[in-house]
C-alpha cells in the first residue's frame, strides 16, 4: 500500500521544507529576567554608624516595591514574548489511506507556514505525495510518483496591509514593556526618596535626645549644687522645688524625644533590610556624627547637578509618550476596519518523476494568482471603535498637558522650599549661636549673685528650643535636597548609578 512509500520520502522533504522557511521565522525576544544584584547587606548594617549611602543601597536592593516593578516588567516582557509567536513558523502534516473499497489513493502532505509582516502576508511551502487511483471528485489530490512541491504567498492589499492584530499586538506589548521599565524608574526614585526622608529623621529624632538629655543633665547637676547651698542656708529650700520641677519637665521633654526616635527608628527599618528582607531597626548606636556627614547643598550646587532635559526626561512624561503611540497605533487599528478586504495569493507548484495514475495534466509547472474582494457596508461597528480610540488619544494628550504643569510647578515650589530651606537653616544655627552666649554670660551671672535661677532656667531652655529648631530646619533641607534629586532625577544622589 502507499503507507511504506510515504514513511521513505516524507521524512527528508519535511527537513528540506523546514530549513528553507527557518530563516523566515522571527526571532522570539526573550524577557529580560532583571534582578537586582543582591550582596550580604545585614551585618553591614548593624555594625557601625549608620550611613544614608548605605540606606539607599538596602532600599534599592530590597525594598520590596521595587522588586514588584521588577516583576511587573519581567511580566511585560513576557507579554512581548507571546505576542512575537503570532509570526511563529507552523508546521501543519496530514495523511490518509485507503485499505479497502474500490478505490486504491491515499496521499501525505505536509506544509510550513510562515507569517510576516510586510502587507500583513504570509509565505508557504508544502509537499504532497499520493499512489494508488483516486475517483473523480478526489482527482485533485494525485501527484506524479516522486510527489509535488509547492510554495505560495498570500498578501493584503487595503485592508491588515499598515497594520493588523498581530502586527499592532507586537508593537504594542514592546511599548507596555517600554511602561513597565518607566514604572520600574518611577518607583525607585519615589522608594529612594521616601528613604531618605525616614534616614534624615532618624538622625534629626536621635539628635533632639541628645539636646534633651544635655538640658536634663544640666538640671540634675545643679540640684547638687543647690541642696548644697539649701544646707548651707544661702538658699530658700523652694530653689530646689523650682529646680525639681525643671528636671520633670525636662524628663517629660526627653520621653516624648525618645517616643519620636522609636517611631522614626521603625519607619527607617521599612526601608532597612538584610538579603532576606527581614526589617533592620537601627539602633541609638548607630546615629552616624552629624559633623562628619555632608554640608547641606546650596542651590547653585544642586542646579549644576540638574540635567538641563530633566523634563523631558522625567518618567511620567516619557509614560505619556509612550501611552500616545500606543493610542495612536490602536487608533490606526481601528481605522484598518473600515477598508475592505483585497487579498492577493500567488502559488508555483511543481510535480516531479513519472507521470502518476492522475495521467500527464499533473506533469506541469502551476502558477495561480488569486485576488479576494470583501467590501463591508454599513461598517457601524468599527466607526464606533474609531471613535472610541480618537477620544481616548485626545484624553491622553490632554492629561499629558495637565502633568507636565504639574511637574513645572512641582519644581518651582521645591526650589522655593529649598531656598527657604537653606536660608531657615543659616538663621537657625545662627539663633543658637547667640543663645549659647546668653546662656553663658547669665550662668556666669548667677554664680556671681548678679542672676536668679529662673533667668538661668529661662535661657537653658530657650537655647534647647534654638538647637531643636536648628535640627528641624536641617531636616527640611535634607529633605528639601533629597526632593530636589528625586524630582531632577539625580541618580548618582538616590543610591541608583
Amino acid at each position: 500500500m502507499f503507507l511504506p512509500a510515504i514513511r521513505g520520502v516524507l521524512p527528508g522533504v519535511l527537513g528540506v521544507i523546514a530549513l528553507v522557511l527557518a530563516g523566515l521565522a522571527t526571532a522570539p525576544a526573550r524577557a529580560q529576567n532583571i534582578e537586582p544584584n543582591q550582596e550580604s547587606l545585614g551585618q553591614a548594617l548593624r555594625d557601625g554608624p549608620l550611613l544614608p549611602e548605605e540606606v539607599l543601597r538596602s532600599s534599592a536592593l530590597t525594598f520590596p516595591r521595587i522588586l514588584e516593578a521588577f516583576e511587573r516588567e519581567a511580566a511585560a516582557r513576557s507579554d512581548q514574548l507571546a505576542a512575537d509567536g503570532a509570526f511563529d513558523l507552523m508546521l501543519n502534516a496530514e495523511y490518509y489511506d485507503r485499505y479497502t473499497g474500490t478505490f486504491s489513493g491515499g496521499f501525505g502532505e505536509s506544509k510550513a507556514t510562515q507569517p510576516i509582516a510586510p502587507f500583513g502576508g504570509e509565505v508557504f511551502a508544502s509537499y504532497r505525495l499520493s499512489d494508488g487511483r483516486f475517483p473523480t471528485y478526489e482527482n485533485i489530490y494525485n501527484t506524479n510518483e516522486l510527489g509535488e512541491f509547492k510554495v505560495g504567498a498570500l498578501f493584503s492589499l487595503l485592508r491588515n496591509r499598515r497594520i493588523d492584530q498581530r502586527r499592532f499586538n507586537v508593537e504594542d506589548t514592546r511599548l507596555a514593556a517600554s511602561q513597565a521599565r518607566l514604572d520600574v524608574l518611577l518607583v525607585q526614585l519615589n522608594v529612594q526618596f521616601e528613604a531618605l526622608r525616614a534616614y534624615w529623621t532618624w538622625v534629626a529624632a536621635g539628635n533632639e535626645i541628645r539636646v534633651y538629655e544635655g538640658l536634663l543633665e544640666i538640671a540634675e547637676a545643679r540640684a547638687v549644687g543647690l541642696s548644697r547651698q539649701v544646707q548651707a542656708g544661702a538658699l530658700p529650700s523652694i530653689a530646689l522645688n523650682e529646680n525639681e520641677q525643671n528636671v520633670i519637665r525636662r524628663k517629660s521633654l526627653l520621653e516624648e524625644a525618645k517616643r519620636g526616635f522609636i517611631t522614626a527608628s521603625n519607619l527607617l527599618s521599612f526601608y532597612l533590610r538584610d538579603e532576606n528582607g527581614i526589617l533592620i531597626v537601627p539602633s541609638r548606636e548607630q546615629l552616624p556624627d552629624i559633623n562628619k556627614l555632608a554640608d547641606l547643598p546650596d542651590v547653585q550646587t544642586l542646579m549644576a547637578m540638574a540635567r538641563s532635559d530633566v523634563l523631558d526626561q522625567r518618567p511620567e512624561l516619557r509614560n505619556f509618550r509612550i501611552q500616545l503611540e500606543r493610542a495612536r497605533n490602536r487608533v490606526e487599528l481601528r481605522r484598518n476596519d473600515l477598508k475592505p478586504n483585497l487579498d492577493l495569493s500567488v502559488e508555483l507548484s511543481r510535480d516531479f518523476g513519472p507521470i502518476g495514475d492522475g495521467g500527464p495534466t499533473f506533469d506541469s509547472t502551476d502558477t495561480v494568482v488569486g485576488l479576494t474582494l470583501s467590501v463591508p457596508l454599513q461598517r457601524r461597528t468599527a466607526r464606533g471603535a474609531v471613535q472610541r480610540a480618537e477620544a481616548e488619544l485626545r484624553e491622553i494628550e490632554l492629561r499629558e498637558q495637565r502633568t507636565a504643569d504639574q511637574i513645572r510647578v512641582e519644581l518651582d515650589n521645591i526650589l522655593a522650599n529649598l531656598n527657604t530651606a537653606l536660608r531657615q537653616a543659616g538663621l537657625a544655627n545662627d539663633e543658637v549661636e547667640q543663645a549659647t552666649i546668653v546662656v553663658a554670660g547669665e550662668r556666669t551671672r548667677f554664680r556671681l549673685g548678679a542672676g536668679d535661677f529662673l533667668s538661668v532656667n529661662l535661657q537653658e531652655e530657650r537655647a534647647a528650643d534654638a538647637q531643636v529648631r536648628a535640627i528641624r530646619a536641617e531636616l527640611n533641607g535634607r529633605l528639601a535636597a533629597a526632593s530636589f534629586s528625586a524630582a531632577t532625577m539625580n541618580l548618582e544622589e538616590l543610591g541608583l548609578e
